[in-house]
């Protein structure tokens, strides 16, 4: 099977990754792009949704709210806190463009109604994680501080030419509180856009063994397997990765042939 996709850039919101035509079961991806003063409606169905401004400007209409001037940055490389807002299941909600706008749309199918919530960005966290040769500033965008239920989102600013996610690690098993069942998609962006990386995906078997140059627009889809990042020297380098379970949060094993790497 093939876990990577390509997103190819038009108006409105195209589904990248959707249940019953991708190898995920409880995760969904899609991108919104509209230009200023165009308007686009979005149902939720019976998955959450979590918008994430990547690019951008818009007002958001829910119910009898209007929030306003929602986006903070024209790039994902101008500012590492995002702002996004999040969407309950039954619920719908109007984006209109103020400028050009590029929203990626996280969704997971739940079961509890919770309600909508803006999210600023000065409520978001980072944090610098691994170290050279693998390290990278993280974000937390959407999790159990949230009124999300079942996903846990946020954005990876790579150091050029490092690794990320080093040592492999993988989210499959029920071993709570070290690992939980938690599958995960990885979409990249860099600058120069003619930037890529390479995402790895295998299990501990053999069964799946893949190494995918991912470039701008490209994603990467885990439903089961350690994964684990490296970088172009010269570009900058971004995924945001997004991830639904059973529980919300960073649940993870490393692969024991390389933990060791951890303890140096």
């Amino acid at each position: 099977m093939n876990y990577k996709k390509t997103y190819e850039s038009k108006k409105g919101y195209t589904p990248v990754c959707k249940i019953g035509e991708c190898s995920l079961k409880r995760l969904e991806f899609g991108i919104i792009e509209l230009d200023a003063s165009e308007r686009l409606e979005f149902y939720t169905e019976d998955k959450e949704c979590a918008f994430i401004m990547l690019e951008g400007h818009c007002n958001v209409y829910v119910g009898n709210e209007k929030w306003e001037n929602v986006g903070n940055r024209n790039t994902v490389f101008e500012n590492r806190r995002a702002e996004s807002f999040y969407m309950p299941i039954d619920e719908k909600c109007e984006i209109e463009a103020l400028d050009k706008i590029k929203i990626a749309v996280c969704s997971a199918p739940v079961k509890e109604k919770t309600a909508p919530q803006l999210l600023r960005g000065e409520r978001v966290t980072l944090k610098l994680l691994g170290e050279v040769p693998y390290q990278r500033e993280t974000s937390f965008i959407i999790d159990g501080t949230t009124n999300a239920k079942a996903l846990t989102v946020g954005e990876a600013y790579c150091v050029e030419g490092n690794w990320a996610g080093f040592p492999p690690h993988k989210h499959d098993e029920d071993n709570m509180p070290n690992e939980c069942v938690a599958e995960e998609i990885y979409y990249f962006l860099f600058e120069p856009k003619s930037g890529f990386a390479v995402q790895c995906l295998y299990t501990a078997d053999g069964e799946v063994d893949e190494a995918y140059r991912v470039k701008n627009d490209e994603l990467v889809e885990f439903p089961y397997g350690y994964h684990t990042t490296v970088t172009t020297p010269g570009y900058k380098s971004y995924f945001l990765w997004l991830m639904a379970g059973d529980h919300q949060g960073f649940n993870r094993s490393s692969d024991p042939e390389h933990v060791w790497i951890e303890n140096r």
